[in-house]
């Protein structure tokens, strides 16, 4: 059966991946972004297109009109570093932006939201990786407190209201679309300037870990998440599932393995470490395979030559 389904930050890298992967399944998208990141050279043919913020009066009315059956948000102030230097920005927009969407969806009837989360950010340095879901949350910067603040809000909700929740908990996403700019976009930072024949960067010893995961493979895991039944929300984690590989990757490998794909082999300099980073990062995904019957397909060398075969081609 078709489904209405309201998509926040569709016309980003992961978003416009997850509104493809709906289409594929036969669901009824609208996109809702503001395009402050997100690109309308990446909205997928066949999804009814919404400019707005979502913190505005009209995304929040968007869903309280629209019939939609499920809510997948993505949208998001996403840079760790800005949220560093500008906390009150990452809190209106990651947490007045949720509950302005939370508010229209309650009014709307809408059944299902589906929360694009962090691991990496929630969790903090707490917990050696692969941490599974029930591991401490201690975040370390304001991105990864609004992150764990907007699951306990959907949570609440969950419990005030009959709202079915999941949060996706991911981890380092990487794969074509991927934008250049912020912290988030290593993958893309390196691959761009080793295709210019520039220099890399690493930001401190090189050694730190991030487990990378296919965005094509994080898709299968949203669509998952909202056609699954899902169990009782007794706990934050009960509705909270890492979407990842478990495999540590350091950066400093990341730079060797992208410079293999692309038969380079780019200058590499290093630079100070950046507050609010985390040193390792890697998250167990056996909790997804049990209960949303999904897992990692993508193998980093293969996803890595898939993702510069993208970016040469822009």
């Amino acid at each position: 059966m078709t489904r209405r389904v309201l998509l926040s930050g569709g016309a980003g890298f992961v978003g416009s991946h997850v509104a493809e992967a709906y289409l594929a399944a036969g669901d009824e998208v609208t996109v809702l972004d503001d395009l402050s990141t997100g690109r309308r050279e990446n909205l997928p043919r066949g999804v009814r297109f919404v400019h707005a913020d979502i913190r505005s009066a009209e995304a929040r009315d968007l869903l309280a009109q629209g019939r939609f059956e499920l809510l997948n948000h993505h949208a998001a102030q996403m840079d760790v570093r800005r949220s560093v230097a500008d906390p009150l920005f990452d809190l209106d927009v990651n947490l007045r932006g949720l509950l302005n969407l939370l508010e229209g969806a309650r009014a709307g009837g809408v059944r299902r939201v589906v929360f694009a989360s962090s691991g990496g950010v929630v969790y903090g340095d707490a917990t050696a990786p692969p941490c599974r879901e029930g591991a401490a949350k201690l975040p370390i910067s304001p991105y990864g407190v609004a992150k764990l603040a907007s699951e306990h809000y959907l949570m609440a909700y969950s419990r005030l209201y009959g709202l079915d929740v999941a949060s996706l908990r991911y981890s380092n996403v990487y794969g074509p679309r991927q934008n250049a700019e912020g912290e988030a976009g290593v993958v893309a930072i390196f691959s761009r300037k080793m295709l210019a024949g520039e220099p890399l960067t690493i930001f401190g010893d090189g050694e730190q870990t991030r487990d990378m995961v296919y965005v094509k493979d994080v898709a299968a895991a949203n669509l998952a998440a909202s056609d699954r039944p899902l169990p009782p929300p007794e706990g934050l984690d009960t509705r909270a599932w890492n979407i990842g590989t478990g495999v540590e990757t350091s950066v400093k490998r990341l730079a060797e393995l992208l410079a293999a794909a692309a038969g380079r082999r780019p200058a590499i300099r290093y630079a100070p470490e950046r507050p609010g980073e985390l040193r390792r990062s890697a998250l167990a995904v056996e909790k997804a395979g049990h209960e949303l019957g999904w897992a990692p397909r993508t193998g980093l060398a293969d996803g890595l030559g898939v993702t510069l075969r993208s970016l040469a081609e822009d």
